[in-house]
């Protein structure tokens, strides 16, 4: 009675072994792998979202630099590395940025801090106009709840503002905390780019340093769909007002500077859509509550198609389904809030990336 030889075994691949290098020790890619998730969580449980982000933005933008600048830089071909110097210019060009645009905009935004308080009675008495007309238009016991003059619409505003002190206090540190988070990953991410590596590394090291290299590139990829999701904004944002607002007899100020808000803001997944709605809305208010309507009511169908759009355009540019990437947006929003929704595509994008090199979908 013959013997059935015994199947041949499928090779086993190792998850964690990568042609041309030497594998990792499981401990050690596993210790890597819960430090960067803890990681994560640590930076949406403190809001620190605003400092991840800029960390990545400067880190890449920074070496991007110093390759356009390594073959114009002196001597910089007669040197197997890139140029020290070339480094730190591109450093000294990504941190300093922020603040020279700071200043541009503080220096030319003095002609309207100055007119703020004109404008606002002008609106006060543009408002305390159309209530006016509206109590003659309403019945006289709907009309009996609205103020019936300037002065009266001042004293509602100073109320409502009074009530939401606390919260608007709380809003004000949380936004100049973002921007401090901010600025500081910007500085951490610049001197990142330029280290000196160091000749020996630790197993440990070389494991979080082959994890932060899978986040830059879901964080390259989530950063040039943005950007073309900031281009289709601004577009029909600016059709909206160079076009559309005119037909109507309408034209608003600041129209150049909003439609650069747009785009910039727009670099900001959701939450940049908002802040653009809340001032393009302020800046129409101004003119009238018609053309803040009309905006308002534009701007908020543009922000609902940017969920599926960009889900859409993320998931082409990292592999991944509309459908998941609207899910994994919708939970992290209800969990997270609107940090959440910036974070979900790039946080899912990563692991996505992880899970592929681990040949695990």
């Amino acid at each position: 009675m013959s013997k059935t030889p015994p199947a041949p075994l499928a090779p086993q691949r190792h998850p964690l072994r990568v042609p041309g290098q030497v594998p990792l020790p499981r401990g050690v890619a596993l210790a890597s792998y819960l430090l960067v998730a803890g990681g994560l969580l640590l930076v949406m449980w403190h809001g620190l979202l605003p400092g991840l982000l800029c960390l990545c933005l400067a880190f890449i933008a920074t070496r991007a630099l110093t390759r356009w600048l390594v073959p114009l830089w002196p001597r910089a071909a007669a040197s197997p590395a890139p140029a020290r110097g070339a480094q730190i210019l591109a450093a000294t060009l990504v941190v300093l940025l922020p603040v020279g645009l700071l200043v541009f905009a503080v220096t030319h935004s003095r002609g309207y801090v100055v007119e703020a308080p004109q404008q606002y009675r002008e609106l006060l008495d543009y408002m305390a106009r159309t209530v006016l007309e509206l109590r003659v238009k309403l019945p006289p016991d709907v009309a009996a709840h609205l103020p019936d003059g300037a002065d009266a619409i001042q004293r509602t505003i100073a109320g409502y503002l009074a009530a939401k002190a606390g919260a608007l206090a709380m809003a004000g540190r949380a936004w100049l905390g973002g921007l401090l988070y901010a600025y500081v990953g910007l500085l951490i991410g610049a001197l990142a780019a330029v280290r000196t590596a160091a000749p020996r590394s630790g197993p440990l090291t070389l494991a979080l340093a082959k994890r932060l290299r899978v986040f830059a590139e879901a964080f390259r990829q989530i950063i040039a769909a943005q950007i073309w999701i900031a281009a289709f904004n601004t577009t029909l944002t600016a059709i909206f007002l160079l076009f559309l607002m005119p037909l109507w007899g309408e034209r608003l100020p600041y129209t150049p500077a909003l439609i650069t808000l747009t785009f910039v803001a727009g670099l900001v997944p959701i939450v940049g859509n908002l802040l653009c709605n809340t001032v393009i809305t302020i800046v129409a208010l101004s003119v009238s509550p018609q053309a803040a309507a009309a905006c308002l009511g534009f701007l908020v169908l543009i922000h609902k198609a940017e969920y599926v759009i960009n889900a859409r355009v993320v998931g082409q540019r990292t592999h991944m389904a509309v459908w998941e990437l609207l899910t994994v947006m919708f939970v992290a929003e209800a969990v997270f809030g609107p940090a959440g929704l910036v974070a979900a595509p790039l946080f899912y994008a990563y692991l996505k990336k992880e899970l592929a090199a681990g040949a695990l979908v």
